[in-house]
């Protein structure tokens, strides 16, 4: 939901709330600001009757010189410096009242003035029809001082006490686990599952699908079971080193352990095509009294621990029978394990075979088509005859009107980098979240011809890092590769792009497929995109705001040390002054981000606080 304030003293607030992130913007056009030292946020729960200023990091040298590590303190005290500011600690289904103080005076003596009130109300963790669409993401950042001060960085299973434990998985998964678990446990006898997956490893997961089974529900689940082993020989020792099929050897292993016949009627093994993968995360539903299709679960959850636990996920629940039945004609391909077997002697025929029926289920999409086109969902299957999809993709972050929003667990797609290098300030303003810096690689053998997006194309990216060494108040942290959760990706796994996220008929594509050639022409794989759902849209705009700045202050910190420096005072501390106010100067990227809240759409959602 999208609010605006009313003005006080030259000031208004604007807000997007999700499920639990609140996304704020103050309009300071109009005010005073001579001397401001930032804003005390007061919040008023009405749901739980709680009334208290909210907590910070930052705090006035002045005041604290030698900060306690882990320290949080109030924003009556130490404000806020910013005219962008996010609350992670809204709950779902919640009313608040925020107060924005803003404060003048000096660090030991603040002056307080009138406050501007906001009305806010989060989103419902699960909606009712007509209502299409319920987002979970998981928490994504294991890499964090919140793990570290309530979890000491210690990997889940590895907590003793059995209560912190649980707390721990909790956290990690956020409402994730919970709703994919509801999505199956609501199955009846009579009713039916069809799921596709890569990895299916989670028992505690598995054993759902076990219980569904065992009470009547027809459960059927193609899984990814391809013959990818490799043996390698050790030049030096003349040794044989073998690698198991993954995930074959796993999912096979997990379904087992938990009482699923693997040769039975329950599993279709996807084997063929060995060296592509069968990457779908989706899950449909059919209830007996239908007879198609009413709901699909899909994504970018593994069904594993770190999927669930460790690196960015999220889960998006569609209830619309005609996307519904999209899938489970794929799905129903799918079951037949399309595409080359091992020893075909007609590979390329039947691969052509298998890619030309997957662009017949819904066919190409350009991006004019979409910005031009209806309100609704598309999907959208791989592997593909061409890249045509991935150039949509592309040109969607391209011709944003006001922003984009994209996240790459695979690094920045030489298609779309091209396409953006011609941007100046004049175009939108977009915003990666990677999984690692976009750097040359030390494989490169012309250095010299990488070329960086940056904020000369409007561009601003942040990448998966973690505080590795302890500084100022901040503790060290830990990552989801050292708890073991995830050892291939480690931060960023989801796959999805906003195209304009805060305008009137903002655009989401998201599904198993990154952004890359193989995912579209060569993996399995599903999309969705969806048109003019404003709810979905601010789960996913706030959820991508909640991870881009966790990892943009740690990707400043990391690109600092890899330059042999360190932050200085001005970095860590509050500044005394209204020096601060030079960072909002037209042009610069914070500004750009209040611009964007100004601009905001969706006029039927936009409430006015008296």
């Amino acid at each position: 939901m999208r609010y605006k304030s009313s003005k006080q003293g030259g000031y208004t607030i604007y807000a997007v709330a999700g499920l639990d992130v609140i996304s704020f913007a103050i309009d300071f056009t109009g005010a005073d600001t001579k001397g401001l030292l930032g804003f005390a946020v007061e919040r008023h729960d009405l749901t739980e009757n709680e009334k208290y200023f909210m907590k910070g990091f930052k705090v006035f040298q002045d005041v604290f010189p030698d900060p306690a590590e882990n320290v949080l303190v109030s924003t009556n005290e130490h404000p806020v410096q910013s005219f962008v500011w996010d609350d992670f600690t809204a709950k779902p289904e919640h009313e608040y009242d925020y107060y924005f103080y803003p404060v003048k005076g000096n660090p030991k003596f603040l002056q307080r003035e009138k406050p501007v009130l906001l009305k806010v109300k989060t989103e419902k963790i699960f909606s009712e029809l007509p209502e299409q669409h319920d987002v979970f993401f998981n928490r994504g950042v294991a890499s964090s001082q919140e793990y570290a001060r309530r979890f000491f960085n210690l990997p889940p299973d590895k907590i003793e006490d059995s209560k912190l434990q649980q707390e721990a998985y909790d956290w990690l998964t956020r409402k994730l686990r919970e709703a994919f678990y509801k999505y199956i446990d609501r199955a009846k006898a009579g009713d039916s599952l069809f799921g596709c997956f890569y990895e299916f490893h989670f028992e505690e997961a598995v054993a759902r699908f076990k219980a569904a089974i065992d009470r009547g529900v027809n459960v059927t689940l193609i899984i990814d079971c391809k013959n990818n082993g490799k043996d390698t020989v050790d030049k030096k020792t003349g040794k044989t080193k073998s690698t198991a099929s993954f995930p074959k050897e796993a999912n096979l292993e997990a379904l087992s352990n938990c009482g699923i016949d693997v040769d039975g009627k329950n599993i279709i093994r996807r084997t063929a095509r060995k060296n592509d993968i069968a990457h779908n995360k989706f899950l449909i539903y059919q209830p007996k009294s239908s007879a198609v299709p009413t709901e699909v679960w899909t994504g970018s959850t593994n069904i594993s621990q770190g999927g669930m636990f460790g690196q960015t996920n999220v889960g998006h629940w569609i209830r619309n029978a005609e996307t519904a039945q999209y899938y489970k004609t794929y799905w129903d391909l799918l079951a037949t394990d399309p595409g080359a077997k091992e020893g075909s002697k007609n590979t390329r025929i039947e691969n052509s075979t298998f890619k030309t029926a997957v662009d017949a289920i819904s066919g190409n999409k350009t991006a004019a088509e979409i910005m031009s086109g209806a309100d609704g969902i598309t999907p959208i299957f791989s592997p593909r005859t061409g890249p045509e999809m991935l150039e949509t993709y592309f040109e969607l972050v391209d011709k944003a009107k006001s922003s984009a929003c994209i996240t790459l667990a695979f690094g920045v797609n030489k298609e779309l980098k091209t396409k953006l290098l011609d941007n100046t300030y004049k175009n939108s303003v977009i915003f990666m979240m990677l999984e690692k810096k976009d750097e040359a690689k030390s494989t490169d053998k012309n250095k010299d011809a990488f070329v960086e997006l940056n904020a000369r194309n409007n561009v601003y990216a942040a990448y998966g890092s973690f505080i590795n060494d302890p500084l100022n108040k901040w503790v060290r942290e830990t990552n989801t590769q050292q708890m073991g959760l995830n050892s291939h990706v480690m931060y960023i796994h989801t796959k999805f792009l906003l195209h304009d996220p805060l305008s009137g008929s903002p655009v989401i594509v998201t599904g198993s497929a990154n952004f890359s050639g193989p995912s579209t022409e060569e993996n399995d794989e599903n999309m969705v995109i969806i048109k003019g759902n404003l709810r979905a849209a601010d789960i996913y705009f706030t959820e991508f705001n909640r991870l881009f700045n966790h990892y943009y202050f740690r990707s400043v910190l990391l690109d600092l040390k890899d330059q042999g420096k360190t932050p200085d005072d001005s970095q860590l501390f509050l500044d005394p002054t209204d020096s601060w106010l030079d960072k909002y100067k037209p042009g610069k990227l914070r500004r750009k981000r209040v611009q964007m809240f100004i601009d905001m759409e969706g006029v039927e959602k936009l409430v006015s606080a008296t």
